[in-house]
């Protein structure tokens, strides 16, 4: 009679446990194309069997767990990529952005404006009495003046376009952090009775590399499954159950970044003070949106600057030692500011010049209407290496545009050798622990076919039970 009811309990468990796996089944059909899942399987386990004599029978097999499928390595290897991804998407997003402000096949620049303010005091060497070219001396050398507003200008947009998204990235990584930091507590409060977390752990794994590609981090998994992550060298951003805030703060000058430039603050405590820590933010694609921010387009602003600077200097040095049209001590040509620095946005025409062209000078002796050769001394600037004593204008600016090439090409050409290398990896988990629909359909046939088993041994069972108790009638 026991043996009996041991048959049918073996039965029992044998089909809970086929209904456990196909819930797991149905559960990684389900989460086919959710992102960062790993496959569950159900692991089942003998149960202890008991003695007849010297025959050990056995009792049937019980559910030890529902693991999930997954290579820690592997996802610790990703995230690293994922981080170097990241710093490269944003990298090229913002290089290219810089590249079309000098972006000559487009629209008229810099490099345009030059040729063209040259040939008009060549054209005025020609004719130094005409009006009409005068005028054209004065609207080539407006327009010019006004492309580097627009450089100056369009370049510190593209800064404050990174200060904008800085700060909105910054909302999405506090989001990220506050969310592990509860994915923590769940995860403790399942594993401690002895279960396994596994949909809590796949989604803090995905959190975990979405973060690392806007910011570099460092992560450590600590008792009863909780994870700390550390931005940088010192800045904590999840300790057990807590996470931290990142902020950011219009600042002064600082380094290579500008005044009222963000700064990324960070503190310690909710009552704490806020510090910089900007500095620490060096990968991901916060990192590479600051680098570009404070190394790249300040570095090509001070080229502006300089460039504004010296074609200024040059024309004003040679402008003031001739005579007007009226035979006038010449004044400068241009004007702008007091130093190099923001030259390319305040650059402009002398008043003077501006509301009267007759004070554009082409002689080198006062009351000779015919001299032009001071209209050639300036036209001939145009090939002169008046940028660090051997570049010309063209060549300086040339250059700088062709460094910007350059570089924009070199982090494209890093950023799709990084992308098939994450490719790769994301290749290899898929084959580890993606869900395919074909071993999903084999592992449902299996577990139904046990459970239609299992029910045909209770029935068996039932009926040998019902023989045994009608012995006596």
């Amino acid at each position: 009679m026991s043996k009996v009811s041991s048959v049918m309990n073996i039965a029992q468990r044998s089909m809970m446990n086929s209904q456990t796996g196909l819930q797991t089944v149905s559960h990684n059909i389900a989460n086919k194309n959710t992102e960062g899942y790993s496959r569950q399987r159900l692991e089942i386990q003998s149960t202890p069997p008991t003695g007849l004599g010297r025959v050990q029978i056995g009792t049937g097999a019980k559910t030890e767990a529902v693991t999930r499928i997954n290579n820690p390595h592997l996802e610790k290897q990703i995230q690293m990529e994922s981080s170097k991804l990241g710093f490269g998407e944003g990298r090229v997003a913002y290089l290219d952005r810089v590249e079309q402000v000098f972006n000559e096949q487009v629209n008229k620049g810099l490099n345009h404006y030059m040729s063209e303010f040259f040939n008009a005091y060549r054209e005025l060497s020609n004719y130094p009495e005409s009006l009409p070219i005068r005028t054209q001396v004065k609207e080539t050398a407006l327009q010019l003046s006004q492309d580097f507003h627009r450089v100056n200008s369009q370049l510190k947009k593209i800064q404050d376009e990174i200060d904008g998204e800085l700060k909105v990235e910054l909302e999405e990584v506090n989001r990220m952090t506050s969310e592990i930091a509860d994915l923590n507590q769940k995860i403790e409060a399942v594993e401690i009775s002895g279960s396994l977390a596994n949909d809590q752990r796949d989604r803090r794994d995905l959190l975990i590399k979405k973060l690392g590609e806007k910011i570099n981090i460092k992560y450590s998994e600590v008792d009863k499954g909780k994870v700390n992550i550390t931005l940088g060298n010192t800045v904590s951003l999840v300790s057990g159950y807590e996470s931290m805030s990142l902020s950011t703060a219009s600042t002064p000058e600082n380094g290579n970044k500008r005044v009222g430039n963000f700064d990324v603050m960070y503190k310690m405590s909710k009552d704490g003070q806020p510090f910089r820590i900007t500095d620490q933010l060096r990968g991901g694609k916060l990192g590479a949106m600051i680098e570009v921010r404070d190394q790249v387009i300040n570095g090509f602003l001070d080229k502006v600057d300089n460039l504004a600077f010296n074609f200024s200097k040059s024309i004003n040095e040679a402008h003031i030692s001739g005579y007007d049209q009226k035979g006038r001590p010449a004044g400068t040509f241009f004007e702008g500011s007091s130093g190099v620095r923001d030259f390319s946005q305040y650059i402009g025409l002398n008043q003077r010049v501006e509301k009267d062209v007759s004070f554009i000078a082409a002689a080198i002796e006062p009351n000779a209407p015919a001299d032009n050769r001071l209209a050639n001394v300036i036209s001939s600037i145009q090939y002169k290496g008046i940028m660090g004593g051997t570049d010309t204008l063209g060549d300086f600016y040339n250059g700088m545009v062709g460094e910007l090439s350059v570089m924009t090409r070199k982090a494209k050409s890093l950023h799709e050798h990084q992308a098939d290398s994450l490719n790769q990896l994301k290749n290899i988990r898929e084959s580890i622990s993606g869900v395919s629909l074909d071993e999903e359909t084999v592992k449902m046939i299996e577990y139904q076919k046990a459970f239609d088993a299992s029910a045909r041994l209770i029935r068996t069972a039932d009926e040998m039970l019902d023989t045994v108790i009608n012995l006596k009638r």
